[in-house]
This record gives structure tokens, C-alpha cells and sequence, in this order.
């Protein structure tokens, strides 16, 4: 069989935007990946291992409710992390949480949960260190000795696409004074990091 003879037809011809295009999907693609954790991943943990210590059962996010809407989407737990935050002796846990999707990265939360003096009420959010309002997604995630910490993933201006963050922020929580205590260094942008 002989191959038609002819002009191309438009469509069969790539343009600059159908590059573009193809390249945000697969940076979109990608970028998910590397979010999607099973539902029940824990990060690092700082318990009372070595100090003769029981303490209650830490509280689980499965059975928290959050104050995020996530319309007709289920909310996702990605991480969480347990441990004696505040020193009292009992075990909070931090949970990270976004409503799921399939594609893209909906906006993080992080909160810190205990549990009520009834074992079997629902855990309450004692305190909000990040909201999903801000727009922000989470990365490097972790609980050491009563430090929480996280990268932070946002957008220096509305003109870069949701799919590619370029400015991280390292972050972390501490206990003091009676409250969550965030310090941070200063951000940088993608640009700067190469």
C-alpha cells in the first residue's frame, strides 16, 4: 500500500503549545506521584521508648474530624506522627491531610490531635498548624523528639502552574509557652536552588 501523496494535514503537525501542554501533564503526573502515599503511612516518631513510661493509645486520625471541605472527594490522611508534644505525658498525634484527587495537588493541612480523657470519643484538634486556605503543600514531613517539621511547597506568583511549586519552605513547630511555636527559614525560589 502506497502512502497518500498530499500536504500534511494541521493537525498532524506539532506546534510549540502542544510541547507545552504534553510537558505540564507529565510534570502534573509526576509531581502526584510523588505525593501519593497509602493512607495509613506513618512518618518518623519520637515516642516514650527508653523512659519506663505507658501512656495512652495515641489518638487516630481515622476518626477525627477535620475543617476541611472537600466536597463530594474523601479527605485523605497522608501522614501522621505520634508523640508526647506538650510533656504531659500522654501522646498527641499530628496528622497531614488534603482532599484526594486523582490529579493535581490539593492544598495540605497539618494538625495536631488529642485524644479525650473517654477512650472512645473522637480524637479533637487541639491545634491547627497549617490550613488548606493557605494554599500550601507538604513534603519531608517528619516528628523528632518533640520537633515537628515540613517542607512547605507554594507558588511565588499566579502565573506559575499549579502542578509546579517554586518556592519551598522549611518549617517547624515546637511546644512552648502553653502553644505550637512555628519558626522557618527563609524561602526559596526553584531558580535559586539550581
Amino acid at each position: 500500500m502506497q502512502p497518500l501523496a498530499g500536504p500534511d494535514l494541521p493537525h498532524t503537525q506539532p506546534r510549540p503549545m502542544h510541547w507545552l501542554v504534553t510537558a505540564a501533564a507529565l510534570a502534573a503526573v509526576v509531581a502526584a506521584a510523588s505525593f501519593v502515599q497509602p493512607p495509613d503511612a506513618t512518618a518518623t516518631t519520637s515516642g516514650d521508648a527508653g523512659t519506663g513510661r505507658q501512656s495512652a493509645a495515641a489518638p487516630d486520625p481515622a476518626k477525627a474530624t477535620f475543617p476541611v471541605d472537600c466536597g463530594p472527594h474523601r479527605l485523605d490522611v497522608v501522614t501522621r506522627a505520634s508523640g508526647d508534644l506538650d510533656g504531659d505525658g500522654t501522646a498527641e498525634t499530628v496528622a497531614v491531610v488534603r482532599c484526594h484527587s486523582e490529579a493535581g495537588t490539593p492544598p495540605s493541612g497539618i494538625y495536631v490531635l488529642a485524644q479525650p480523657a473517654d477512650a472512645k470519643a473522637a480524637p479533637r484538634i487541639v491545634a491547627t498548624l497549617l490550613a488548606p486556605a493557605r494554599k500550601l503543600s507538604v513534603e519531608d514531613f517528619a516528628l523528632r523528639r518533640g520537633v515537628i517539621s515540613a517542607t512547605l511547597l507554594g507558588y511565588s506568583t499566579t502565573d506559575v502552574p499549579r502542578c509546579c511549586p517554586d518556592v519551598r519552605t522549611a518549617v517547624k513547630w515546637q511546644w512552648k509557652g502553653g502553644k505550637f511555636v512555628q519558626s522557618e527559614l527563609p524561602a526559596t525560589s526553584s531558580t535559586e536552588r539550581a
